[in-house]
């Protein structure tokens, strides 16, 4: 299992288009993915349950991937929230 921890770095923080650019990538995993935020867990492959954590700008999260493809998706995950979900940066 990897747990991998991000910061939230676009101005909006995770609304729909951020939650569903996760959604693409967990939703294709073999893995098990789960996001936590503020204390809540969630099924990171629901855009639902994403976008229902709330999460703002600035925020850290943490993803719990399980399984055999989690070292690439731990990397796509990365990469997206490095690239600031190709939105203005905070």
């Amino acid at each position: 299992m990897i747990v991998k921890t991000l910061v939230v770095t676009n101005k909006l923080g995770i609304h729909a288009r951020p939650a569903g650019m996760i959604v693409d990538i967990t939703g294709q995993a073999k893995s098990d993915i789960s996001i936590l935020f503020d204390g809540a867990k969630a099924n990171a492959k629901s855009i639902l349950n994403v976008m229902m954590l709330a999460i703002p700008a600035g925020s850290e999260v943490k993803f719990e991937i399980d399984g055999e493809d989690e070292e690439n998706v731990a990397a796509q995950l990365e990469n997206l929230f490095n690239d600031h979900f190709n939105e203005e940066p905070c």
